[in-house]
């Protein structure tokens, strides 16, 4: 027997009120719902991993396990044999020195009255050695460098001229003149400030720990006058280098506290913006003069980047911010796969555990993986191939991917975020197929501004606005001396020794001789890089 359900008689007005009720309810519920996702997205934030690496893709279908896994350019791993089974060879040990290393050599000799034999009492002679090496640290050290520059004048003309000749002996200019900074000194103090991440606070306290009171007013000064005089006219010329002879570029910008800006509240926000070259330029061979180049800004207005690109014509790699979507015909941009993929994987990480597999956001994010896994196939190919490559390989997966968007019912999520923003995206994401040099994301900017975002946790803002432009031209200079395998301590030291003897501003093509690809081996990096490692 059916039991069929009881009928209620209410009048229209509640019936009304309770229409409403529900859909109040439903409202807040999904209220409720998202902020749960923000919050269990929080949690990860704080204490999660920050990898992007597919780690909700554990159990992958058969059918494109092998894509994702394999690496046809990672050898095997070398087996030793150990009596009745086999294990991988253990890995080698990575701490290395370098073959000029000074060695200093400490010989632990017997004394002279000890060098007889316990047993008869004969001589002693050497039959061997023991050798224990150790890796010996000297911290800094402070000497005073005095130039002295004899005066000559003639005997001969001293007792039978009316004029004597004065010949002075030749000595190289400073570079700050009537200071007592020397080109080491000022060299230092900026890679302890832009690339260890030391302020000049805590500088000035590890050289009072030594003795020597020298003050950050002093620090600042030299760092102010140098970068103005002699870095800046080298930050100049790598802006036209890279403006000429590069078709695609890559831009990203991040905040920047300035406490004595004009018109400003020191607790407002300034800008960094940065700027750098891709991987080939603009005659389509691979770039081996990589060029990064920071601007300070007080806002983050599109006109920012119109201006520094102003004589630029070709292809711009940037994120999703629509400052750069008002840019000029001339500069076509190209959006960043990885912000995409980083909103499916955010939605990812805001769901409870049981409801990951098989969600939208597992989907959304896989359409990202393949398609960055078709790139690193690509990867060795030449840009013409990967051009034909991609339109095989990467096109019907956009193609399907965009359906698969567009079938979506949205609702107020982080998965409905993820997808409105890649298809708020799509033409500036999809644009990375029209040219073989471009590339899939804007990795190569966010791992250029990195150093700074790390580094301001340190200084945490400028003080002036012109302290803010010396400190975009001083990490412009040292992220690209290690961008082009320079060590900065020894690059920016052979600046400050030979360009106050160039007379820039007199003779300004003089710079190419300080950029650099001029510099000598001597100012090389000795870092070692295994073969695959990336370079750029």
């Amino acid at each position: 027997m059916i039991k069929q359900a009881a009928m209620v008689t209410i009048p229209v007005e509640e019936y009304e009120a309770l229409k409403k009720n529900i859909q109040l309810l439903q409202q807040l519920q999904q209220q409720v719902d998202y902020l749960l996702e923000q919050v269990r997205l929080a949690k990860h934030r704080q204490f999660g991993a920050s990898s992007e690496k597919s780690i909700y893709d554990e159990q992958l279908s058969l059918f494109n396990e092998a894509e994702f896994t394999a690496d046809a350019k990672v050898a095997e791993p070398e087996l030793t044999e150990v009596e009745k089974h086999y294990r991988k060879k253990a890995r080698e040990r990575t701490d290395r020195f370098p073959a000029d290393l000074p060695v200093e050599v400490v010989e632990h000799t017997l004394p002279l009255e000890e060098q007889a034999c316990p047993e008869c009492d004969s001589p002693l002679h050497v039959m061997g050695k023991e050798i224990r090496r150790e890796l010996k640290l000297i911290p800094a050290k402070a000497v005073i460098v005095e130039h002295v520059k004899y005066v000559y004048a003639c005997r001969e003309c001293e007792k039978n001229s009316c004029g004597v000749p004065i010949v002075k002996a030749p000595m190289d200019e400073p570079v700050i003149k009537g200071s007592f900074a020397s080109p080491e000194a000022v060299a230092h103090l900026m890679t302890q400030k832009f690339v260890m991440g030391v302020p000049l606070c805590r500088q000035e306290k590890e050289w009072q720990r030594q003795g020597i009171e020298l003050s950050r007013q002093t620090m600042s000064n030299w760092l102010l006058r140098c970068t103005e005089d002699w870095l800046e006219p080298i930050y100049d010329a790598m802006r036209e280098i890279m403006l000429e002879n590069f078709s695609a570029l890559h831009a990203d910008e991040t905040t920047l506290q300035v406490l004595r800006e004009p018109g400003k509240s020191a607790q407002s926000k300034s800008y960094m913006w940065l700027y750098r070259t891709s991987g080939y330029d603009r005659q389509g061979v691979k770039n081996t003069r990589h060029i990064v180049l920071y601007e300070y800004q007080p806002d983050r207005k599109s006109q920012r980047p119109r201006d520094f690109l102003n004589r630029f014509k070709g292809y711009l790699h940037t994120d999703g911010y629509a400052g750069y979507h008002n840019l000029p015909e001339k500069i076509i941009v190209v959006g960043c796969w990885a912000h995409a993929r980083r909103k499916f994987e955010e939605a990812l990480k805001s769901m409870l555990d049981k409801d990951r597999k098989g969600s939208g956001a597992q989907q959304g994010k896989r359409y990202c993986d393949r398609l960055f896994a078709i790139e690193k196939r690509l990867a060795d190919l030449k840009p013409e191939e990967k051009f034909q490559k991609r339109q095989e390989q990467a096109r019907p997966v956009l193609d399907e991917f965009s359906s698969w968007l567009h079938s979506q019912n949205l609702v107020k999520n982080a998965f409905g975020k993820a997808v409105n923003y890649t298809l708020d995206q799509w033409k500036y994401l999809e644009r990375y197929l029209l040219d073989g040099q471009l590339e899939i994301s804007n990795n190569r900017a966010e791992r250029s501004i990195k150093p700074f975002v790390i580094d301001r946790k340190n200084f945490l803002f400028a003080n002036t606005p012109r302290g803010a432009k010396a400190s975009a031209v001083m990490f412009s200079i040292i992220e690209t001396a290690k961008e082009s395998g320079l060590n900065p301590f020894e690059y920016l030291t052979y600046i400050f020794k030979n360009a106050p003897n160039l007379k820039l501003r007199e003779h300004p093509e003089q710079v190419a001789g300080l950029l650099p690809d001029a510099m000598p081996e001597a100012v090389r990096s000795k870092i070692r890089r295994s073969p695959d490692e990336k370079t750029d």
